[in-house]
């Protein structure tokens, strides 16, 4: 019998070694991971929590009417952009986070320069082209010439716009959310509140509020330019030496980004448009602040997505299928249990919080309810998505939002004419309803992951009671003069409900871990000298 000195340390070892790595490796993304997201949802919650005042003096000052014709300009500006990028800005977040992990220095070189070129002219002509096609557009899509007059800033917009997206996806792909959201939430936001509360005081307007975001877009274009230009590797930054060409493998992801984005545009552009077309202006802004609101539901999403996505394509390049399936599973519970207290107040109190942005935007309480609805369901699913994309699978990413496309067209122009802003919001929630949850089956087909255990469903004790309380609470403030008084006391309420039964019923291994790193990350903020 051979003795234990005998037997090789490898082999004493070995059986524990895959466990421990999973371990090992599962803690270290999602340490990043948490920790950058914390970062990005605080300060998201800054900017809605700032923003969220803004917008209500925005309407107010501006009118439902003013409001329809921005939602109307900014179509344009995203059709601007998405013929102007072609699926570059998608492109960055993977291929910067793929060259720099392989150390491919002048492949990101070349990457860089030929995509921030063809970004920045591309959408200067379209732009060009924006202005003297405007009045046009105006006049005979829209129905709604004082668009015409606002179109040459419009244009601005989508210069700078372009160039603050493809940018942020760059940081993206160099995993530093943090840098980023210190610069659009920290420093972009304060200026562009300070700047529309100021031109807007003094009577400018529309013209005002427009300014005041290409300012602020001007200044944080150029810190997000400074900060992209410390993180790239030195080889990698631009020089006068010829870049080499976009790999093909490049320009194939890039096109199938564009036709995704073209596919994205009409799904959520569709509903606007359509809008514009069959109603009138101040109806479009009554619907543009529900769905902006009920786009606010999926913040954790959001926040995650940011820095998952280049998590993503790393894991996938490295084929650890098995970290990037318990990744999935703990983050989408987390996500769906982060969103469920938020959502249920949006839904419950959905007639006072339209009513605070001015009697007329109350009549828009029904689309909140449809939009939140989908965007719960969205939040649920987690971030398949991204799953799709970053690992190869654009393609079947591509078949689900095409079919949507379809959806999405058929059901607004049945519906718009009958129903008005709610067949647009029914239209728009199926679309995400059903879109996600393909998304998700196609993540199961093509990675063999899927986010839901047992423990996900442990999520039902603390969601029933938090509704329950949200629904007294909403019954107990209904007389109350100030409804964001018992907004904000539902919100907290919810929270508090949630976590203290989801502590008690839901936490798992990994779970107690992620809030023990989090906490860690939020108190060295709060106490950090």
């Amino acid at each position: 019998m051979a003795s234990l000195s005998n037997i090789p340390t490898e082999a004493m070892t070995a059986p524990e070694s895959a466990p421990v790595l999973l371990r090992n490796e599962f803690r270290r993304n999602m340490g990043q991971i948490s920790r950058h997201s914390i970062i990005f949802f605080a300060g998201t919650i800054f900017t809605m929590g700032a923003g969220y005042l803004v917008k209500i003096y925005v309407a107010r000052v501006l009118g439902a009417e003013l409001l329809g014709l921005y939602a109307l300009g900014m179509t344009l500006v995203s059709l601007t952009q998405l013929f102007g990028c072609l699926g570059l800005n998608s492109a960055s977040a993977r291929y910067v986070a793929v060259y720099s992990a392989t150390e491919r220095y002048e492949q990101l070189r070349g990457f860089l320069t030929w995509s921030v070129g063809i970004i920045f002219f591309l959408n200067l002509l379209l732009s060009i082209g924006l202005l003297f096609s405007g009045e046009w557009l105006s006049r005979r899509l829209y129905h709604a010439p004082e668009l015409g007059q606002f179109i040459p800033l419009f244009g601005v917009l989508a210069v700078l716009g372009a160039l603050h997206v493809f940018y942020c996806q760059v940081l993206a792909g160099f995993k530093d959310i943090a840098k980023r959201t210190i610069i659009t939430n920290f420093i972009g936001t304060p200026v562009v509140i300070v700047l529309t509360v100021l031109l807007l005081a003094v009577g400018t307007g529309m013209r005002g509020y427009l300014w005041a975001q290409i300012v602020n877009s001007i200044v944080v274009v150029g810190l997000l330019i400074a900060a992209a230009w410390k993180l790239t590797p030195k080889a990698a930054r631009f020089s006068w030496a010829a870049p080499q060409p976009l790999d093909a493998e490049v320009r194939a992801f890039a096109a199938a980004a564009f036709g995704m984005g073209a596919l994205d545009f009409l799904v959520t552009q569709a509903d606007k448009i359509l809008l514009g077309l069959y109603l009138n202006p101040a109806l479009v802004g009554i619907y543009v602040v529900a769905s902006t609101l009920s786009g606010l539901i999926p913040l954790v999403l959001q926040s995650v997505n940011q820095i998952f996505a280049p998590v993503i394509a790393d894991l996938h390049t490295r084929k650890r299928n098995d970290v990037l399936q318990r990744l999935f599973q703990t983050l989408t519970k987390w996500v769906f249990g982060l969103t469920l207290p938020l959502a249920l107040v949006v839904i419950v109190f959905a007639s006072p919080l339209m009513r605070i942005f001015g009697a007329v935007f109350e009549a828009g309480w029904p689309v909140l309810v449809i939009g939140s609805i989908g965007q719960v369901v969205n939040c649920a699913v987690g971030s398949v998505g991204y799953l799709l994309l970053m690992s190869g699978n654009q393609k079947r990413l591509m078949r689900v939002q095409f079919v949507m496309v379809g959806v999405s067209l058929l059901m607004n122009i049945t519906l718009i004419p009958i129903l008005g802003v709610v067949g647009a919001a029914l239209a728009s929630a199926s679309v995400n309803v059903a879109g996600n949850i393909w998304n998700l089956l196609e993540v199961r087909k093509a990675l063999q992951i899927f986010p839901y255990n047992r423990s996900y469903f442990a999520l039902v004790i603390p969601a029933t009671l938090s509704a329950a309380t949200v629904v007294l609470l909403r019954n107990w403030t209904s007389s109350m003069v100030r409804p964001w008084l018992g907004v904000l006391a539902a919100v907290a309420a919810s929270y508090l409900v949630f976590s203290v039964v989801a502590v008690r019923f839901s936490l798992d291994d990994d779970d107690r871990m992620i809030a023990t790193s989090a906490w860690a990350q939020i108190r060295g903020s709060l106490f950090r000298r």
